[in-house]
């Protein structure tokens, strides 16, 4: 019987992996001839030494959250969706779309607009694969990664031929009104009279993406639908025994993760660009995989392995910017490594660990039944 306290898989074991995919990064940028522990102070000022790092870092960081948030809930039915990519790409065309569709006349009325224009669009381009899953089975790893294509060339089509600005040469759509432009974390900073980096794309979306945590914990955890998900994940055939539908249950945990993934363009879209623009997505998808397999699928776990994914990014850049010999190509070894211990080699780390706490339960002494006399 497995006796490892919870505490030990959510935050020991990826703590552990974390620090083995830091010494292993370290003793390659010491191969390459510059010292790691500098190299490590950059990153760590670079990503929240200022307000302009904390701004750019926790912007990476709500992508990944969105994203990492996607493919945690259809972890959770055990679907493994890869089509992140092109749901937020999708889901920032319908933000797109809403913003350019009327003059609005202030962000607090654009903003659910554009939330639900994000999520629809998102989970509808999640359908299709969900539908192929669960009603043809067709594989939903390869169906979503072909979408992602099919949504990258989607894009180019309408920027190119139907949505680009007239008279521009460049394929993106005009800027949004200004009653579609949400506060950046400089006007929020000015509100309760602090001051924070004017260039930061850091905007109110990143509560939009806390919030968007807390309704996921909530979702899974206690209504009867995040029972069913999880239920068919655990096991199919004692779903349909217990009367589940594994269709609908695949096809809701596809749709809400497409949202998910598509509410990313609130952040990106109308957050940071305030335009539409070819590649508004920039690899999230992706590293939403690893935020999730960091997060072991629970909320709080992808928020921080979202923010430790925002510090990698920022960190990286500012890096190689300091350290020339340090590329982008050694900051996407560092990050590849990072997701190679917490995800590929995790059993590496988690057996022994498990091993240590069950024996250390096995051999803590069992309290004795007091008897009436005593």
């Amino acid at each position: 019987m497995n006796k490892t306290p919870k505490w030990v898989d959510i935050a020991l074991i990826p703590a552990i992996n974390l620090v083995l995919a830091l010494i292993v990064s370290g003793l390659v940028v010491l191969y390459i001839g510059e010292n790691p522990l500098e190299a490590m102070a950059i990153m760590v000022n670079g990503a929240v030494g200022s307000s302009y790092g904390w701004g750019y870092t926790l912007y990476y960081a709500t992508n990944f959250i969105f994203t990492g948030l996607a493919v945690a809930v259809a972890f959770q039915a055990k679907l493994f969706n890869i089509g992140g990519e092109g749901q937020a790409a999708i889901g920032g065309l319908g933000v797109a779309l809403v913003c350019i569709a009327l003059p609005w006349p202030h962000w607090l009325i654009a903003l659910p607009v554009a939330v639900i224009g994000s999520a629809l669009f998102g989970a509808a381009w999640a359908a299709i694969p969900a539908y192929l899953q669960a009603k043809r089975g067709s594989h939903i790893v390869i169906t979503t990664i072909m979408f992602n294509f099919i949504a990258s060339a989607l894009l180019v089509y309408l920027l190119v031929n139907v949505l680009k600005e007239p008279g521009s040469m460049a394929p993106e759509t005009g800027r949004f009104p200004e009653g579609a432009r949400l506060p950046s974390a400089h006007d929020m900073a000015g509100w309760v009279g602090l001051s924070f980096s004017r260039s930061a794309p850091l905007n109110i979306s990143f509560f939009l993406a806390i919030a968007a945590c807390v309704a996921v914990w909530a979702l899974i955890w206690r209504t009867r639908l995040g029972y069913e998900i999880r239920a068919l994940g655990h096991s199919e055939p004692a779903a349909v025994y217990a009367g589940i539908s594994p269709v609908k249950t695949v096809m809701w945990a596809m749709l809400i993760s497409g949202g998910l993934a598509g509410m990313m363009g609130v952040n990106a879209v109308m957050g940071e660009a305030e335009r539409l623009v070819i590649d508004s997505v920039q690899g999230a998808g992706f590293v939403g995989i690893a935020v999730a397999l960091m997060g072991r699928s629970h909320p709080a776990g992808v928020f921080l392995a979202g923010l430790l994914f925002g510090m990698l990014y920022q960190g990286g850049g500012e890096l190689e910017f300091e350290k020339p010999a340090i590329s982008r190509e050694m900051i996407l070894v560092i990050q590849a490594l990072v997701i190679l211990f917490t995800g590929a080699l995790d059993n590496m780390v988690r057996n022994p660990v498990e091993t240590f706490f069950n024996a250390r339960a096995r051999r803590k002494p069992k309290p004795q039944p007091t008897t009436a006399a005593e």
